[in-house]
Parts: structure tokens; sequence; C-alpha cells
């Protein structure tokens, strides 16, 4: 039996213990050298769907280490203001038929509206046929040039994942995910005046598939509100979707 598990591991691909979240944040990193490149687009269903298009770049520095920008695209094709990570594996544990991890994530925001800085923390258990993930992550706002400060706000996600099929490296893999993600906002101040009308918190429940045939992904979900507890009611919204497709090199 031990020696059909390590065979098993011998033979199947690093990818697949290359998933990550939907809407949280995962420990996942590429290999060292490996390129990721994403086409990520997001909706938002607030009396309207608002659409965010944006392109992502991933370079593995280490096998433990990785960097990478992302480019939102307007409706008219033009880049807009760009976003700087970096994320860190500082602790792995492989054990028979399974992989537990952590990693530390950097990033930021060069975004005109509402530039800041987030950090952030991932775990993630995984095995051929369950996934486990739980990360928080902090976001410090900076004010912007017209002296408008969005509030400081805290992301935590819980998130499993299941593969139905137990396939090979050369088949298509489905693993279907259920998050559940919370977040937080302060109120911003505009010139130093809070504005009261803004900020709170809300839960989500994410229903979500990754769909993976050997180096191309296709990750899609939506994000169901539970719990909204805003401000301002106009900021409440309906629902929001997630569409991205991954190709690593």
């Amino acid at each position: 039996m031990y020696k059909k598990w390590f065979l098993l591991l011998l033979i199947t691909p690093t990818s697949i213990w290359a998933h990550d979240p939907i809407f949280g944040l995962g420990p996942h990193v590429l290999y060292k050298n490996g390129v990721e490149a994403a086409l990520d687009w997001k909706g938002i269903e607030n009396d309207g769907l608002k659409n965010q298009t944006g392109l992502e770049l991933t370079y593995g520095i280490t096998g433990d280490w990785a960097a990478g920008l992302e480019l939102p695209v307007d409706e008219n094709a033009n880049l807009g203001e760009s976003a700087w990570f970096s994320k860190y594996r500082f602790w792995r544990k492989d054990s028979l038929g399974q992989q537990q991890s952590a990693s530390i994530l950097l990033r930021y925001e060069g975004s005109e509206a509402q530039p800041g800085w987030i950090a952030g923390l991932a775990w993630g258990h995984e095995s051929r046929r369950s996934y486990r993930w739980a990360s928080l992550r902090y976001r410090k706002a900076k004010e912007n040039d017209q002296g408008l400060r969005a509030g400081d706000g805290w992301k935590l996600d819980l998130v499993a994942g299941y593969r139905p099929w137990l396939t090979g490296y050369l088949q298509p893999d489905t693993v279907f995910m259920v998050e559940l993600n919370g977040e937080r906002q302060d109120r911003a101040q505009i010139n130093g005046q809070v504005l009261q009308d803004s900020g709170g918190q809300r839960l989500f429940l994410s229903p979500g598939i990754f769909w993976t045939l050997r180096n191309f992904a296709v990750k899609a979900g939506v994000q169901l509100p539970l719990i909204q507890d805003m401000n301002n009611p106009a900021l409440e919204i309906d629902y929001r979707t997630r569409l991205t497709l991954e190709w690593h090199y």
C-alpha cells in the first residue's frame, strides 16, 4: 500500500498542489523560474452589473518565493494603475499523500482612487481528494491626491475543496470549492473628516469550481451575501462573480 502511494506521488505532477481559492488567499507559490499569466474578470451586481478586467503576471524567483504585478484594463483596453505583490512560503510539510504549507503576502495597490498596502497570511492542507485553506488579510489605506483615504480593512477566508474524480496528468481535473469570506472596512476620511456613511462589514458564502488541463486552468465562482451590515445601504450588493483564466509555463 505504501509503495502504491509513493509511486502515485512520483508520477503525479506538481500542478495538483497548485490550487488556490477563488476569492480567498492560498499559500501556493510558483516553481523556480516558472511564469504564470492570468486574465481575471470580476463583476459586482449593485443596481447594474459593474465589470473589472485585469492582467496578471507572476514569476517564481525560487521554489518558495514568487512576485508579480497586476494591471487593470478598462472597457477601452487602456491599462490602469498597477498593483505589485510578493508571496513567500515560509513553511511546508509533506507526508503520505498530502501537503501542508503556509505563506505570507505583501501587496501594494497603486490605484489613484484607493491606494494602499495589503499584508496577508495563508495556510493550506492539500491531498489528492480534498483541500482546506484559511487566510487573513489586512489592508492599510493611503490618502489619494484628492485627500480621500479609504478605511482600513480586514478579510478572513475559510475554504474547503473536493476532487470527486481522481484523474491522471493528461486528463482534465476538477475541484469543487465552497468559501466563507468575511470582510470588515473602517469608515473613510476626506481631509481628516470621517465619512459616516462609509465602511461596514459583510459575510459571503461562495461556491466555485477549479478546472485544469495540464498547465491551463479555469477558476469560476460567485459570492452570495449572508450578512451585510453597511453604514450606507447603497453599498450593499446582490452578488459578486469572478472568472480567471491561468496559464503556467
